[in-house]
């Protein structure tokens, strides 16, 4: 069994299995407090020019002895790669090395509210019952009872991050309206919860200072809104004209996205504010939006 890290204080050496758009958010949190980042893609190649040292891990080929050697080093284990079936597929070709571990003290997997089923409007929190019947859903359930297994195993702390839709840099209302690629989408009644790629930073580097058997945490900003008032904000904010509205089961919308509307369900944070000490730097859409104009 590894040595638990200390309250407060973070890993010196995190890895991050599918370093992509949160990852890179995360990096310079944890770099501008001396902690070693590297991280793995499925084709380093195509990886932006960053200075973030990444190591392929794909399905095709085992992982590389200098990823192993990461693997082996690394005191705290973040994973950001999407599930299949099976769970996660970054864990399963990853798991002898990091059983084998002799650093490893924490491990953390970032999830979505797709576990919980749709609660009609209704809230959920950290004891909600994760319920959610849907192929996505339960996919993310089975990938986090593997990862809490792992830590439970080895007797090291873990963290499941349960997320709302993410925006920021690159993600955005205002990106999608001057590319012409937003979509105004009604479905009345319908309201959920975001978060800004910087408050999840803050969030996984609270958790990592505050290490716990099975934290789950659902961070997300203060106010559930209709997407067509975010949009319509965005648009206001950054002089576009609003795309023509469309209803939520509209044959002409593609399954994907019919499926992202059929749920309705708002994120209480404050179980996860009290345990990481952790407000929002972005409460709602408005501040996250007009930070992205400066």
């Amino acid at each position: 069994m590894s040595l638990p890290l200390q309250a407060g204080a973070l890993p010196m050496r995190v890895l991050i299995l599918g370093l992509g758009w949160s990852g890179c958010a995360l990096a310079p949190h944890l770099q501008a407090r001396g902690v070693h980042v590297v991280g793995t893609v499925r084709n380093p190649s195509s990886a932006p020019d960053d200075g973030l040292l990444r190591h392929q891990l794909h399905a095709d080929s085992p992982p590389s002895p200098a990823l192993l050697d990461e693997v082996a080093q690394a005191e705290a284990v973040l994973c950001s790669v999407p599930p299949d079936a099976a769970g996660d597929p970054a864990l399963r070709l990853l798991l002898p090395a990091l059983r084998a571990s002799p650093a490893l003290r924490w491990v953390g997997y970032l999830s979505s509210t797709s576990v919980y089923a749709d609660r009609a409007g209704g809230w959920v929190d950290e004891h909600s019952a994760a319920d959610a019947t849907e192929a996505a859903g339960v996919q993310r359930r089975h990938a986090e009872a593997q990862w809490r297994a792992l830590a439970e195993e080895r007797g090291i702390a873990s963290a499941v991050f349960r997320l709302p839709g993410l925006y920021g840099p690159g993600r955005n209302a205002l990106l999608q309206l001057s590319q012409g690629r937003a979509r105004h989408v009604i479905r009345p009644g319908l309201a959920f919860n975001r978060l800004h790629v910087e408050d999840l930073a803050a969030v996984i580097v609270a958790a990592m200072q505050r290490p716990v058997a099975q934290g789950i945490y659902l961070p997300s900003d203060d106010e559930p809104a209709p997407p067509q008032d975010v949009l319509a904000f965005a648009a206001k904010l950054g002089g576009f004209a609003m795309p023509p509205a469309v209803a939520w089961d509209d044959p002409a919308l593609s399954p994907t996205l019919r499926r992202f509307y059929e749920s309705n369900k708002r994120i209480d944070s404050r179980g996860t504010r009290e345990a990481l000490a952790w407000q929002p730097r972005f409460p709602s859409y408005r501040e996250g939006l007009r930070d992205l104009l400066r």
